[in-house]
């Protein structure tokens, strides 16, 4: 044989062994296709049909998605759709990093335990032990209580500062310290205490930035470096970074944000100095290494970066369902740690069991966040996962207008004179509007002081006082509002 002909041949054969490899099994492919053809919301209607990944994502305006599903403690599968930038027919692969925006505090959390790891910082020591660019600057309101680190990770600080909108490409970016000072360059206000810390969850950004501040001033080297060499890179996330701007090196790679209305995004996406709370850039399948390495290390296979003891101590709820950098959700036998994430432009998700082995990481480049809850309850349904992941049948009952003016008025939630939703009616359907945001979700009728909403699980109840007069509504499955009559919202 010719030299030339063997090393076709030999070509030939590698060829074929590569293509075998790469062929999706003919299981998984079904597993694929069913996730597909089987999303759906909180509920589905009596004689409904759910719906196609294909489907929503037209609805929703969605450009770009990508997905990866664990089961077993393996990554079963990862696909992307769609678009990454639609206007330069630049597809989305699995290769694509998206903006993790919040999902950023988890791999943080993983940064800050390894430091405690290795007996640099104290969980539970004052944040001023280790601050040193930066003081926090106690006042009356945190009642002489001292501020810890896990305060931080778990949003019981009691600190302000919700989320970050970013900043535009080309603008000033601020420092740290100005970010939590609130001094421009920096857009939003200063991190200050709230209430005194300890007393209630309540999710603040701000917090989990001054943890940033205290992996630099401890470790004195760039929060971006840290978190890959200590954090990413064992893992094995080589697509992640933490770096802002994004390297130039990388813009290939970057999807592009959209408006919910499917509007390209002003300069594609937004910076985030606030790389601990919300800037991330990664893709699902990166993400499922690190979910599968959490899974493992619980059960004391792995220890990546943290030991079995360390991560059991990450995904231990400190008050309700807050861990530190993750939320903890049992479900049946098996206990589920999650994030979601919301920059401009961007919406994510990932969970993840302990018990079972199974998992899901979704990404789009979006503001429309309605399809995440759909393709996790399509994942759940085709895969078997315990818990309650939507798909309950209900029927939508008429009322009349008179009983939903009834329920018409502002609500105060019992036990926080700060927070007010107010109802309204439209179309044989209640709307409900939270004041401080002005977000509004809209309720069909169960029966007439029941109401659910399609796409989410968000069930309201309400009752009456015993005058027979609507007094007040259990929301969101857990939170008791009052009616307050004469109730006049503050003008922004």
């Amino acid at each position: 044989m010719k030299p030339l002909t063997l090393i076709a041949c030999l070509l030939a054969i590698v060829s074929s062994s590569c293509a075998q490899t790469t062929r999706t099994p003919p299981d998984v492919q079904t597993r694929i296709e069913q996730v597909e053809e089987s999303l759906a919301g909180a509920v589905v209607l009596e004689g409904q049909k759910k719906w196609t990944l294909e489907e929503r994502m037209k609805f929703y305006h969605i450009k770009g998605l990508s997905i990866a599903v664990i089961k077993n403690y393996t990554l079963d599968w990862a696909k992307a759709y769609g678009w990454a930038d639609e206007a330069e027919h630049r597809k989305a692969t699995t290769e694509t990093v998206f903006q993790a925006a919040s999902i950023s505090k988890s791999l943080n959390g993983v940064g800050v335990l390894k430091l405690v790891q290795e007996g640099k910082i104290d969980l539970n020591a004052d944040i001023n032990t280790y601050l040193t660019s930066w003081k926090f600057p106690y006042d009356s309101l945190s009642k002489t209580k001292r501020i810890t680190i896990t305060n931080l990770l778990s949003h019981t600080a009691g600190l302000t500062v919700h989320g970050f909108g970013g900043y535009v490409p080309g603008e000033p970016l601020p420092t740290v310290p100005e970010i939590l000072d609130g001094k421009k360059p920096a857009n939003s206000e200063a991190v200050r205490s709230m209430f005194e810390p300890d007393l209630r969850v309540e999710y603040s950004g701000g917090g989990t930035t001054i943890s940033q501040c205290i992996v630099t001033d401890v470790t004195q080297v760039p929060y971006d470096q840290y978190m890959w060499r200590n954090v990413l890179q064992p893992l094995g996330m080589t697509y992640s970074f933490y770096t802002q701007p994004p390297p130039s090196t990388r813009k290939a790679s970057l999807a592009t944000g959209y408006m919910s209305d499917g509007q390209e995004l002003q300069k594609k996406y937004r910076i985030h100095p606030e790389q601990a709370a919300a800037g991330l850039w990664t893709n699902p399948t990166d993400l499922a290494k690190y979910i599968i390495e959490t899974q493992l290390s619980w059960k004391g296979k792995s220890a990546k970066v943290l030991s079995s003891a360390n991560t059991k101590l990450r995904l231990t709820p400190v008050r309700d369902a807050a861990g530190l950098g993750v939320f903890v959700t049992q479900r049946g036998s098996d206990l589920f740690f999650e994030h979601g994430g919301a920059n401009v432009g961007f919406r994510c998700v990932y969970m993840g069991g302990v018990e079972s082995g199974n998992g899901v990481a979704i990404m789009v480049n979006s503001e429309s966040d309605g399809i995440l809850q759909e393709l996790v309850n399509s994942v759940a349904s085709v895969y078997g996962w315990q818990g309650n992941y939507g798909g309950k049948v209900k029927k939508i009952v008429t009322l009349q207008p008179a009983q939903l003016k009834a329920l018409e008025g502002y609500y105060e939630l019992e036990g926080n004179k700060e927070l007010h939703l107010q109802f309204t009616s439209k179309n044989n359907q209640l709307i409900l509007k939270q004041l401080w945001d002005g977000r509004e979700i809209t309720f069909d009728a169960e029966s007439e002081l029941e109401f659910f909403n399609q796409q989410r699980p968000f069930p309201l109840k309400f009752s009456k006082d015993a005058s027979g007069k609507v007094s007040q509504v259990l929301a969101f499955e857990r939170d008791t509002w009052k009616r307050v009559d004469g109730f006049m919202p503050s003008k922004p």
